[in-house]
Parts: structure tokens; C-alpha cells; sequence
């Protein structure tokens, strides 16, 4: 029964001289199907997903935009000021790693031994003067990460972290630029983090 349909396929008059429609057919049938799996792939791409990090408008703290599949997600980072001096600190967890900060003169990344981060650790800034410009108590370093937005100028930097003290002298920063300055400690004696029952 195939061979005869397959047979009788060959036969008919329309494949051994096909008519100009059948042309027309088959061409707009391919270029409907390209055009199609194009626009497929155009949107099966991923769309990007950068995590926004603007000022509030009250200035009191640093909120992430975060895209995920149910649409935009908001996080909140704390934004704390030394006088007249703004920092928050960051840096815990994948979207704030991803986020597009704002432009604060100077990043901190606090690190020991071979770990990638740490926390808790006490930061005081001094000018080229030595007077001090900012306290940063260790209870406000909650992540790897400190932003400062500091007036232009050279300071040195005095990090403490379970009673031992590591210090970077002469960082020279300029607003609008960010400058990053690892402190690293060679061995970890942050304090412990609390955990709270839910």
C-alpha cells in the first residue's frame, strides 16, 4: 500500500511540471518559518538582570532593585552618616555582589585568611592631618564591603577586627571616582554573627 501511494506520488501531473503557486506557497512558507524561528530566538533570550542600587528619597538608605521572574523585588541597605559624611556597608548575598552602587568615593573590601569576606569590623578614617573624620562602629559593617562618600583628599584607614588592627595609609580618593582598598586580616577573629530564632 506505501509503494503504490509512493508510486502513484511520482505520477501526478502537478510534481513533474509544478505550477508557479505552488512556488509562491512554498517560499512564503519558508520565510513565514525563519522569520518566525528568529523571532523565537529573539525572545528566548534572556532578558539582562542588573540589580538597581539608588538613594531613597529620604536619603536614609540604599534600595536594591532586583529583577526576578514574578517581576521587580525591593531590598533595603541601611545608609548611615558620619556628620556630613555618608557610608553603608554590602556585599552579603548575590544580588548585592550584582548591584550597580551608587558613585561613593571610596569601597572598602574587608577580607581574612582565605576567605572571601568578612564582617563586624570597626573602620576609623583620618585626613592627611591625622584628625579623624569618620567612626564607623563594627555593629554597622554588616558585609564585606564599605561605601564612603568622602570629600577629595588622602587618608588612612584603620580597621579593627577582634582586637587586631590592620591600617592602609595615604588612600587618595576623588568624588565621582571610586577607589577600592582591600584591609586584610591573615587570620579570621570576627566576632560570631547572631543567629535569632524565628
Amino acid at each position: 500500500m506505501v509503494q503504490r501511494g509512493l508510486a502513484g506520488w511520482g505520477k501526478t501531473r502537478w510534481l513533474s511540471n509544478p505550477p508557479a503557486e505552488f512556488f509562491r506557497v512554498l517560499l512564503r512558507g519558508m520565510l513565514v518559518g525563519i522569520v518566525g524561528a528568529s523571532l523565537a530566538l529573539v525572545w528566548a533570550e534572556p532578558i539582562s538582570a542588573e540589580v538597581l542600587a539608588r538613594m531613597t528619597l529620604g536619603g536614609d538608605a540604599i534600595e536594591l532593585e532586583i529583577p526576578t521572574e514574578i517581576g521587580p523585588q525591593k531590598d533595603l541597605i541601611p545608609l548611615y552618616r558620619g556628620g556630613n559624611i555618608p557610608y553603608f556597608s554590602a556585599g552579603i548575598g548575590q544580588a548585592e555582589r550584582e548591584a550597580l552602587y551608587p558613585a561613593f568615593s571610596l569601597k572598602l573590601v574587608l577580607t581574612v585568611g582565605g576567605k572571601p569576606f568578612v564582617v563586624g569590623a570597626g573602620v576609623v578614617l583620618r585626613n592627611s592631618d591625622g584628625a579623624t573624620v569618620l567612626t564607623v562602629p563594627q555593629e554597622q559593617v554588616t558585609g564585606p564591603w564599605l561605601f564612603i562618600d568622602l570629600p577629595d583628599g588622602t587618608y588612612d584607614v584603620e580597621a579593627t577586627l577582634g582586637g587586631h588592627i590592620q591600617q592602609v595609609r595615604g588612600v587618595k580618593v576623588r568624588r565621582g571616582q571610586v577607589t577600592t582598598q582591600h584591609v586584610r586580616w591573615a587570620e579570621d577573629r570576627s566576632p560570631a554573627l547572631s543567629v535569632q530564632a524565628e
